[in-house]
């Protein structure tokens, strides 16, 4: 028996292209975090300091973790747009995954840090209700980071971006802490000053939280892991296909942005080269239709078929 692979090079240079100009527009939201994270934490920082508030000072912690984790997708986006080379001949996707297994650490140690400071804080008898100008700074910043998940999150979504999706996300959970900063601020001026420090508690065990999921996602991707519901998904659509009589191996992973998927079919043999070609680019359209994954590996085997043939 022979077998294929079945290679477009013309379609691979534009699916390159296309991929490397989503990149950088992807960075243009990693700027915007970086900028409203810089401005955030310092205005935060600065008056949970002069208020009192330890609720708003661990929100403004956590945004300067947050400029972390926007420069190191920024700069795994960057390297990402790298060509291959002779050491990465699959290119530099995986920057960018590096890079938040790097971010997950550090905010690991500033998340244990707040939980530290607040529960010390949380003992200490002497706990004295903030300010209100720290309750409306924390619904100011709110805002500011609600406005920059929708932009992200519509940018995610545009270009297919699964690590500026996760960004937009990091946002969106950036915000909702700002209103518990919020609310505990508040609270603690109707005689529940604890209050204010049991939201820095929970600031601390979010920030901590987010870093987990940011840890298992990419360790997850960096050991090529792949959710099995969905490749069970990918699979019936390549069954579906006419002229695929069976699917005889199927793998994905994940690598930067990009889903890899290698699949073997099986075909009738008495189909030549050309017709063969024709039932991988249309194995190759749906997936990308269906799925909005472009990269998939074809290797065709000829087989015997009957009437009774199984996909």
């Amino acid at each position: 028996m022979s077998s294929m692979i079945v290679f477009d090079v013309d379609s691979e240079v534009e699916k390159i292209e296309n991929l490397y100009e989503d990149i950088k527009q992807g960075e243009k939201g990693a700027w915007l975090s970086i900028i409203a994270y810089i401005c955030l934490s310092a205005l935060k920082l600065t008056i949970g300091y002069i208020t009192n508030s330890e609720a708003l000072s661990a929100d403004g912690l956590n945004n300067a973790t947050d400029i972390i984790a926007s420069i190191a997708v920024l700069v795994g986006l960057k390297i990402s747009r790298k060509p291959p080379d002779k050491d990465h001949r699959y290119g530099h996707y995986r920057a960018e995954t590096v890079a938040a297994l790097i971010a997950s650490f550090i905010m690991f140690a500033v998340g244990i840090q707040v939980l530290f400071q607040a529960f010390i804080k949380f003992r200490s008898p002497s706990i004295e209700s903030p300010d209100m100008v720290a309750a409306w700074t924390a619904v100011f910043c709110a805002i500011v980071m609600y406005v920059v998940y929708v932009y992200n999150v519509r940018l995610a979504r545009k270009i297919n971006s699964n690590a500026m999706m996760a960004a937009a996300q990091d946002n969106r959970s950036d915000a909702f802490v700002s209103i518990g900063a919020f609310i505990g601020i508040v609270g603690s001026q109707f005689g529940l000053p604890w209050l204010d420090t049991l939201t820095a508690l929970l600031v601390g065990v979010i920030i901590c939280k987010t870093a987990w999921d940011i840890f298992r996602d990419s360790t997850h991707a960096l050991t090529d892991g792949f959710d099995d519901a969905e490749l069970q998904t990918i699979k019936q659509t390549i069954r579906d296909v006419p002229g695929v009589e069976k699917v005889i191996d199927i793998k994905a992973r994940i690598h930067g942005n990009n889903k890899l998927v290698d699949v073997t079919i099986g075909v009738d043999h008495e189909l030549n080269v050309s017709e063969s070609h024709d039932i991988t680019e249309h194995i190759e359209n749906r997936i990308h239709e269906l799925h909005n994954i472009s990269y998939v590996h074809i290797h065709i085997e000829p087989i015997e078929v009957s009437s009774s043939q199984e996909k």
